[in-house]
Formats: structure tokens, sequence, C-alpha cells
């Protein structure tokens, strides 16, 4: 008898302790995602609010838990790429190739496939690169009558329309907001000069300065388009990532210690958490944390280098980028599931200790 109870409480000690302690990142979950055969090598630039990833293995893909890496085609050529996802998972947007080489602007849905969104002129190109929370706005760039790279806005009704440029002959568009009101990117300034980050809303387009350089890009933008993020120049020429409001302008978010260089790519729903590269390696920014090395963060979690972190989910859940895999030894995408385990209830707690000692008090009757 004492044998039997001297084994329930060391089990019973062992599973309050371990309760008690068990880190809440113990559920945070990391995903290689492979590539599509025959390719070597693959890069993640879009995820949904359900984790669903997008990027391309020489063709598009859209990557899920549960079914991985499925192509999503060309639009009769041999490549395509997808560069965005709507928050709802339902829209993707990308380019893809036509049989004639060209690139056009693409629109998927499980129900219609890929969908070409058209051009600007005929015999041209296009790309998409972003979509609205429901996938109802798309935009990219595409080229003009002058075979000039035009920032475009995309819906059925419309078509693709022109932004404009910030005086200059050149815009693209890189961001949308959710109601695909606000639309973020670069333009020139003057012909075959430099370029700024632009936000445009209304039909005006707004140029957001620099860090003291001459360039810089704005790559997305939060749901309300209240807040954007890019890269821009400082003084001394480096190239920083920056995120943007209309009270503070253009803050420098810094880089990784040891580097001098960053980029931001991605930006959360509510702006405060921003996502990039520094340096070859993967961060995210918080206004409360810094800047910090997902490489260290989640160093427990993979077996390699995240190099780039290039969208996070609009509640900052899911990141996903590229990295190199050491496992396999090729550049690949990657999804990290930042969610944290729910520490457990007392009441969990006084559940497993009460069934344990239950356990030894019917041992005790028998007895």
């Amino acid at each position: 008898m004492r044998g039997f109870q001297s084994v329930v409480r060391v089990l019973l000690s062992a599973v309050v302790f371990c309760l008690i302690l068990t880190p809440s990142g113990w559920s945070q979950t990391f995903h290689w995602l492979g590539t599509l055969e025959p390719f070597t090598s693959s890069a993640a630039y879009g995820v949904s609010s359900d984790g669903i990833a997008v990027g391309a293995s020489s063709q598009a893909f859209r990557w899920t838990s549960s079914l991985g890496m499925q192509s999503l085609g060309t639009l009769g050529g041999t490549t395509s790429h997808a560069w965005g996802i709507s928050a709802d998972g339902s829209v993707i947007v990308g380019s893809a190739q036509i049989a004639s080489g060209q690139n056009r602007a693409f629109r998927w849905t499980q129900a219609t496939g890929m969908q070409e969104l058209g051009v600007l002129v005929p015999n041209s190109s296009s790309h998409a690169h972003a979509a609205s929370a429901d996938g109802a706005v798309v935009v990219g760039y595409a080229l003009n009558a002058s075979a000039q790279r035009r920032a475009f806005r995309w819906t059925q009704a419309t078509g693709l329309q022109e932004l404009g440029t910030l005086g200059g002959t050149e815009s693209w568009a890189y961001g949308v907001s959710a109601d695909g009101s606000v639309i973020v990117g670069r333009a020139q300034t003057r012909a075959f000069g430099p370029f700024e980050a632009f936000r445009w809303e209304g039909g005006v387009m707004q140029a957001l300065g620099t860090l003291g350089g001459i360039n810089s890009s704005a790559y997305a933008v939060s749901a309300d388009g209240s807040v954007a993020v890019g890269l821009a120049e400082t003084a001394d020429g480096s190239g920083r990532a920056f995120r943007w409001t209309q009270a503070l302008g253009m803050q420098d978010l810094g880089a990784l210690a040891g580097f001098n260089q960053s980029t931001a790519y991605g930006v959360s729903a509510d702006g405060s958490v921003v996502v990039g590269s520094s340096g070859g390696r993967a961060f995210r920014w918080t206004a409360g944390g810094g800047m910090e090395d997902l490489n260290i963060t989640y160093a427990r979690l993979f077996n390699g280098q995240l190099q780039f972190a290039f969208a996070v989910s609009g509640d900052g859940r899911f990141i996903v980028g590229q990295g190199f895999n050491l496992d396999t030894y090729r550049t690949e995408g990657f999804l990290i599931d930042t969610q944290a385990a729910p520490i457990p209830e007392p009441s969990t707690l006084a559940l497993t200790g009460s069934g344990l000692l239950s356990l030894l008090a019917l041992r005790r009757r028998r007895m």
C-alpha cells in the first residue's frame, strides 16, 4: 500500500508541477512549406487570418496545414507567382505567364480558378500584388501605352484603373486597406527620377517622404489605412524599415544588432506588428519590444535560417516568409504560428489532483 501511495503522490506532484510551469510558447508551431516538384525553392508572400499561406515555387501555390502545398497553375505559360491573399483566405492574387510569355495579373478563387484581370493596353503585362479583406479590390501595376509601369486599382465593375504618379512617369501599388479605399506603393517624383512611398485615397496620391535620403517604398498598409510600412533611404544612403502614420510621419524602425539595413514588408491589421528583414534575418517589430530576430525567438522550432518575413496575418498570429532549410538544404517558404497555449484554469489543476486522490482512496478501500 505504501508503495502505491508513493507512486500516486509522485505522479500528482509531477502533473501539478508541469501544469504550473509549462511555458505558454509550447504550442507555437513552425512549418517549412516545401516546394512544388520538380522545383527546388519556394517563398511565401502572403497569409490569411486562418493561416493559409501563398507564394511561389516557380508556380503560384496555396498551402494549408492539412493539404500542404498545391499549385495554382498558370495562364498558359510556365511560371506564376501568388503575391497576396485576402484576409478571409477566399481570394489569391498574383501574376502568371500567358502562352506568349507576358505576365498578367490574376485573381484566383476555389470556384473560378485563376482568372486574368487584363491589361491597360493590348499586348502588354500586368501584376497584382494585394487584395482587400474580401478580395473585391485588387491592386498592382501594369504597363501603359508608353511601356511605363503604372499603379492600378481593380474591381469587377471598373476593371484596371490607373492611380497616377507623384509627378514622374511610373508608379507601383503593393498594399491595400481592408475596404479597398487606401492603397500604398511607390511612385516617381519626376521623370526618370527618384521615387517615394505613397498613400492613395479618394483619387489623391500623397507622398510619404523619406528618412533623409532620396528613395522610399511602401509595401503594406494596416486594415484601416492609417499605418504604412516599407523601406526608406537615410541620409547616409542606408535602407531602413519604416512605419508611417499621419500624426507621426515616417518612423525609422532601426535594424537588428550588427546590421545597418532593414526592410519592412508586412503589417498587422491594427498596425502594431511589423515584419521584415534585416541583414538577411527575418524580424518582427512591436512598439513595446522593438525589433526582434525571429531566428532567436523561435530557434527551438526549426533547423536553418529565416531570412525574410514577408507578411503577417491581421491579428499578428501567423508570419510567413523565406529561409534556408538545413534539413533539406533548400531555400523554402515558412510559416510560424505564434499562438501561445492557454494557461490551464485552476479547475483543471483541481480536477487533475482530485482524480488522482480518488484513485488513492479507492485503493485504500480495497486494501
